[in-house]
């Protein structure tokens, strides 16, 4: 299992407020779209991925209108 460095940032909905929820935690995954799909639990899920070369591992998901951004770093 890869250790990745996770910040997660949930897009607000609230008018006239540009600020972002933005959490930080170390998690261990074999691959980090599986383990966006499985903690985002809702009735229509659509993920990208963006792979860098130096290991970065972004994933775009919008869960029932919500948009939010998984950016998984090597550590």
């Amino acid at each position: 299992m890869q250790k990745y460095e996770l910040v997660h940032e949930i897009q607000n909905l609230c008018p006239n407020n540009q600020m972002r929820d933005v959490f930080f935690q170390e998690v261990e995954t074999i691959d980090p779209e599986k383990y966006v799909r499985q903690k985002l639990k809702g009735k229509n899920v659509t993920v990208t991925t963006d792979k860098k070369a130096d290991g970065t591992v972004t994933v775009y998901a919008s869960c029932d209108g919500l948009t939010q951004k998984f950016v998984f770093t090597p550590i």
